[in-house]
């Protein structure tokens, strides 16, 4: 597992690099995916820079930039890498700078490793070998080495106590009816404070306790979801299916997640 996370870091920190290095230039490349949604070159050279690195792991890749394998061929994985190179690529278009690189290792359906690295920020969250916790680290630089960032990385932690103000994640985008009649319930016993982040950056925010609740009621897929599941789960955030009331699974046969709730 040790070996599996450094990769995993390391591979995280050198896309985010590479994403710099167009977020920085005029020529993003804006193309529109076949679901409406953006890819820019970042996009492409972040998932190339992380498949350089997961490749040597000898364990398949699942991610967001690559043709999906038939499920036929996947099914009998007792592991896999799912990847977004760069979660939030409307917010790295807008130059917002929430914008993310998500890494996780998915075991029997069930995410055991993961990694979210804020190129802008330069903030590295990713679970602890064993996932018996979550940690946090701002680097000065990515060639920062793995020693040091273990070294150095604090644990974050969720609210636990009641909050006399219910922080509740909400997308930058828009809140649908759904969520908002979520957010209504909440609000006949409640005070509540909408806290608004782009991309997996949201389940960071309740895995450090800066919010409670992270309703998902709109449409996620698998890579959006995996790393900020393990680092929640980690430190002790549960990451619900509201299907099912079972946390969320992966490698499934439709990477489409349902609707989700994450909170203690």
């Amino acid at each position: 597992m040790n070996n599996n996370l450094a990769i995993a870091i390391q591979a995280s920190l050198n896309a985010g690099k590479a994403i710099l290095e167009v977020y920085s230039s005029n020529d993003f490349n804006v193309e529109i995916k076949g679901d409406n949604s953006p890819l820019t070159r970042a996009d492409k050279n972040a998932d190339d820079v992380i498949s350089s690195y997961l490749i040597n792991t000898d364990i398949p890749i699942i991610s967001e930039e690559n043709k999906q394998l038939d499920y036929s061929e996947r099914k009998n994985w007792k592991q896999c890498w799912i990847v977004d190179p760069l979660d939030g690529t409307k917010e790295f278009i807008k130059r917002n700078g929430e914008f993310t690189v998500n890494i996780a290792l998915i075991e029997n359906g069930n995410p055991i490793l993961g990694v979210i690295y804020v190129p802008v920020s330069k903030t590295l969250y990713f679970t602890s070998e064993d996932a018996s916790s979550s940690l946090k680290i701002k680097l000065n630089s990515e060639n920062e080495s793995i020693d040091y960032i273990l070294k150095n990385a604090s644990e974050i932690k969720p609210q636990i106590e009641e909050p006399s103000v219910v922080k509740i994640v909400g997308s930058r985008s828009h809140l649908n009816s759904d969520t908002k009649n979520f957010i209504s319930e909440i609000e006949k016993n409640n005070e509540v404070e909408i806290v608004s982040k782009g991309s997996s950056l949201k389940f960071c925010l309740v895995a450090e306790g800066k919010a409670n609740i992270y309703p998902r009621y709109a449409p996620t897929m698998e890579w959006d979801t995996a790393a900020g599941q393990a680092i929640c789960q980690a430190a002790g955030v549960k990451v619900i299916n509201n299907e099912t009331q079972n946390p969320l699974q992966y490698n499934k046969e439709n990477l489409l997640n349902p609707y989700f709730l994450v909170s203690i």
